[in-house]
């Protein structure tokens, strides 16, 4: 067995759009926090998937305050595939 192969994927909400909004302190490429980002690898898969459940309504939530407030400028970073 190689060593590739003993390693685990990681699930992973990351789309590679990696900018935090300032105000709701969540990721606007994956909807995670700067905490969740920071220990994400430490997390379990059923942690993992528990967080990822509830993304999209984050993101949903918090693209819905942000239009109401008129404020939708923001600096975009695009990571390449690798």
């Amino acid at each position: 067995m190689s060593q590739n192969s003993l390693v685990e994927a990681v699930s992973t909400p990351c789309i590679k759009t990696c900018v935090v909004d300032p105000r709701s302190n969540l990721c606007v490429g994956c909807g995670r926090t700067t905490a969740e980002i920071a220990v994400w690898g430490a997390l379990n898969e059923p942690e993992r998937r528990a967080i990822m459940a509830g993304l999209e309504a984050r993101l949903v939530a918090a693209r819905s305050r942000e239009a109401r407030s008129g404020r939708q400028s923001r600096t975009t970073v695009q990571f390449p595939d690798n």
